[in-house]
């Protein structure tokens, strides 16, 4: 999620991965893929800079040197069971 600014003031969080178009006209409008549209304060510069930045964080946790919490613990002894 990254933090956006509305033309109120207030702060909205968005799910980047739903961000489909980023338009600026002088205004900067955020399209969703399920198209609600916002109107932020943040050029487009910003919001992608934001968004570069998030993903990059989420590789970092997820990689081996990641938390330990995002690593399966004992993953050889882990037998999923089905109901079958």
């Amino acid at each position: 999620m990254i933090k956006v600014t509305t033309r109120d003031g207030s702060e909205l969080f968005l799910n980047c991965d739903l961000i489909e178009f980023i338009t600026e006209t002088p205004d900067t409008h955020i399209t969703l893929s399920n198209g609600n549209r916002y109107l932020v304060l943040e050029p487009a510069k910003v919001i992608i800079g934001r968004m570069v930045s998030f993903k990059a964080r989420l590789l970092r946790l997820g990689m081996a040197g990641g938390r330990r919490y995002l690593r399966r613990s004992k993953a050889d002894n882990f037998h999923p069971q089905c109901g079958i």
